[in-house]
């Protein structure tokens, strides 16, 4: 499994927002097809097909929590994914669904 789709899963996951490397985020939206340009610590994303950007800024090295879960968000909703090698990672289900020990 390579760097990028790691980094992938970790993103989809959304349990590593407060802990992923601001390069690894960086990386994979350039494995995504992303163009990027700096503006003083302004990293910003822009991709061919999309009306959205991505401005991301690093805080000490590592993504800012609700800049990955813009990612994930854009990632989902125009099936990004499916371009990766990796599939998503299944989704959990929701806590006590499906529990009838619960009463």
């Amino acid at each position: 499994m390579s760097r990028h789709d790691k980094t992938l899963r970790k993103v989809l996951s959304g349990r590593s927002d407060a802990n992923l490397s601001f390069a690894d985020l960086c990386g994979l939206l350039e494995h995504l097809g992303f163009a990027e340009r700096i503006r003083g610590d302004h990293h910003i994303f822009t991709r061919d097909g999309l009306a959205e950007i991505i401005n991301l800024q690093p805080k000490d090295g590592q993504a800012k929590p609700y800049q990955v879960k813009q990612v994930r968000k854009l990632i989902a909703e125009y099936g990004l994914a499916e371009d990766s090698d990796e599939e998503p990672p299944p989704a959990d289900p929701p806590a006590n669904e499906g529990n009838s020990d619960a009463q």
